[in-house]
C-alpha cells in the first residue's frame, strides 16, 4: 500500500524538528529529511542535531521516507537562489568530487540513524571541460565507493534523474543501474521530472519497477520541456489517477513523497492541500 510523505524542503523557514512536527499535523505518515541547509547540512549537523530529529520522529510517529541529498547549498557562502548541484560526484576536480562523496556518506549515516530506507542523489551537470564520457567514468567510480558504504549500513541509493543533468531520463537511469550492477542502486523517481522530459508516466513507472527506492511527486504545467515548477497537486496537468494506478500495477508499497520546496512562505497550506488532493488516489 502506498503511503504519503512530505519533504521538509518546503519548511526552510523552520528548524528540522519543527518541520517534522508540522508535517505530522497534516496527516502524513512519512517525512523526507532535507540533507542541506537549513536542515541537515552535514559538515555542521552533529550528534545533538541527530538526537533532536530522532526525538521529533519519536514524538510524532512519522517514518522517514528518504534523505534528500541532491543539493549542497550550504557549501557556498552566497549560494545561488536555485537548486545547485555542485560540487557533484561527476565534477572534474578530484578534491571537490571527494568532498561530495564524503557528504553523501554523511547522508547515509543519517539514514541509518533514523531508519530511512534510502538516500537520493542527483548526478549534477557535465560542466565545460568535463565531457560526458569522462563524467560517466567519475560517476561510476563515485557510486561504487558510495554503495560500498551504503550497503554496509543497509541503505539504498536512488539516483534522481532530471532534465539537463548527466542522467536526465528513465532510459539513462536504467542504463546506469544496469552498468553499475549493484542491488543497492536504484532510482528515486521524480514524476514531475519524467513529465517535463516528455515521458509517458505509466510507462516510466512500469519500466522502473523493481528499481524504485522512492517517489517524488508534484504537479507540473505543460508537457515535454514544459514548466519545471513544482506545484501543489491539482494545480497542474498531471494525471494522478494514472500515476497511482501504475504504482498499484507494480505493487509499489513504499512512500510517495510530496516535494514542494517552491512554497517556503506557505508550507502548511501546501502540505494540507496536497494531502487533501492525493488521499483521493492513495
Amino acid at each position: 500500500m502506498v503511503e504519503l510523505a512530505f519533504s521538509t524542503n518546503a519548511y526552510t523557514k523552520y528548524t528540522l524538528p519543527e518541520a517534522v512536527h508540522r508535517i505530522a499535523d497534516h496527516g502524513y505518515t512519512g517525512v523526507e529529511l532535507l540533507g542541506d541547509e537549513p536542515h541537515a547540512y552535514f559538515p555542521a549537523f552533529d550528534d545533538e542535531d541527530v538526537h533532536a530529529v530522532c526525538d521529533a520522529l519519536d514524538a510524532t510517529g512519522l517514518s522517514v521516507s528518504n534523505i534528500n541529498a541532491n543539493t549542497a547549498m550550504g557549501y557556498y557562502d552566497d549560494a545561488p537562489p536555485s537548486a545547485f548541484f555542485e560540487p557533484s560526484i561527476i565534477t572534474d576536480e578530484d578534491e571537490d568530487r571527494a568532498w561530495r562523496i564524503t557528504y553523501t556518506k554523511r547522508a547515509i549515516d543519517l539514514a541509518a540513524a533514523v531508519g530511512s530506507p534510502a538516500v537520493c542523489l542527483a548526478t549534477g551537470r557535465p560542466l565545460p571541460g568535463n565531457p560526458p564520457e569522462r563524467a560517466h567514468e567519475y560517476l561510476r567510480d563515485s557510486l561504487h565507493e558510495i554503495l560500498d558504504y551504503a550497503e554496509a549500513r543497509g541503505v539504498d541509493v536512488g539516483i534522481e534523474f532530471e532534465p539537463e543533468l548527466l542522467v536526465e531520463c528513465t532510459d539513462e537511469v536504467l542504463d546506469l543501474i544496469d552498468d553499475v550492477g549493484r542491488e543497492s542502486l536504484g532510482v528515486n523517481l521524480d514524476i514531475g521530472h519524467a513529465a517535463v522530459y516528455g515521458e509517458d508516466l505509466t510507462e516510466t513507472i512500469h519500466r522502473s519497477a523493481g528499481h524504485i527506492t522512492g517517489i517524488h511527486l508534484e504537479d507540473i504545467v505543460g508537457g515535454r520541456r514544459g514548466n519545471h515548477y513544482h506545484r501543489i497537486p491539482g494545480e497542474g496537468d498531471l494525471d494522478f489517477r494514472a500515476v497511482f494506478d501504475a504504482l498499484d500495477d507494480i505493487n509499489y508499497e513504499g512512500f510517495v513523497t510530496l516535494e514542494l520546496y517552491t512554497y517556503p512562505d506557505e508550507p502548511d497550506y501546501a502540505a494540507e492541500r496536497a494531502y487533501e488532493e492525493l488521499t483521493r488516489y492513495s
